[in-house]
């Protein structure tokens, strides 16, 4: 019933793929971690990102304190996959649309953990470490910083990671527990 409800609120979202998914089918994985902390500029900047997230086994006890998980992509199309700007800059309307998702869902949803694409963008400069986050209901964690490895949880239950031609897959997670 509450699946059901959630996928009415989807369809008026331009939702290319989606599945419920059990928490304990996360994959966390540290090299994931690693990669963030050895590749990404933006490690150590941002309450978004590692460290501020936590550790791996951090994330992945908050992670498995819900019931369960929508996922979902949005696709990008007509962009210059080789412009990292111009791809980035597509990130925005997943965002919103992942916010919007979320709004919807706090009708009938108890308590929700919303992870989303890259780090966040939100404010010129992050306050991290100095000051808490300006925007802790806008800001979603990035899933890469929670050391999830997306395109192995995407695989496992149907959804394609869609790339190149100009196509950008964004993918969410909204983990949720049902409201009494």
């Amino acid at each position: 019933m509450l699946r059901g409800k959630i996928e009415a609120k989807l369809s008026a979202y331009p939702v290319c793929e989606y599945a419920f998914v059990s928490p304990k089918e996360i994959p966390f994985r540290e090299e994931v971690r690693y990669i963030c902390q050895t590749e990404c500029p933006r490690y150590g900047t941002s309450w978004s990102c590692p460290p501020a997230v936590g550790t791996v086994e951090e994330c992945r006890k908050r992670c498995l304190g819900y019931e369960d998980v929508l996922m979902f992509t949005t696709i990008a199309e007509g962009v210059d996959t080789e412009d990292m700007s111009a791809m980035l800059a597509t990130r925005r309307e997943h965002e919103e649309i992942t916010r919007q998702i979320r709004d919807e869902m706090q009708d009938f949803c108890g308590n929700m953990q919303v992870l989303s694409t890259e780090s966040c963008a939100i404010c010129e400069k992050c306050a991290y470490p100095d000051a808490p986050c300006r925007h802790p209901d806008r800001m979603f964690p990035c899933i890469e910083s929670y050391g999830i490895l997306v395109t192995e949880l995407a695989e496992k239950n149907g959804i394609t990671f869609m790339g190149g031609s100009g196509l950008v897959t964004w993918f969410s997670l909204i983990l949720y527990n049902r409201k009494f």
